[in-house]
């Protein structure tokens, strides 16, 4: 265990930060389950674009790559296209 004040806190903010990003994790990959499972297009189009801005949001927050973030969206972007 760290001995040092500045250690300690930085300790203390890591893991809040942690905590917090896997909870904004799991919230969005739920979104993205629920987004997958509806098979009407205009309930998905609403859904796709909160589920839009959740990724964005974690990629802005180095959560997952900007890379990633952009090929999640274009696949939900195809899965919602799709449904007639």
């Amino acid at each position: 265990m760290a001995n040092h004040k500045a250690t300690k806190k930085d300790v203390r903010q890591s893991r809040k930060r942690n905590e917090r990003n896997r909870y904004y994790g799991k919230t969005t990959r739920n979104a993205i389950r629920d987004l997958k499972k509806l098979t009407e297009k205009a309930a998905a189009d609403d859904k796709l674009s909160d589920v839009i801005s959740m990724i964005d949001k974690l990629a802005k927050r180095n959560v997952i790559h900007k890379n990633k973030a952009a090929n999640l969206k274009s696949k939900l972007s195809k899965k919602v296209n799709a449904l007639a």
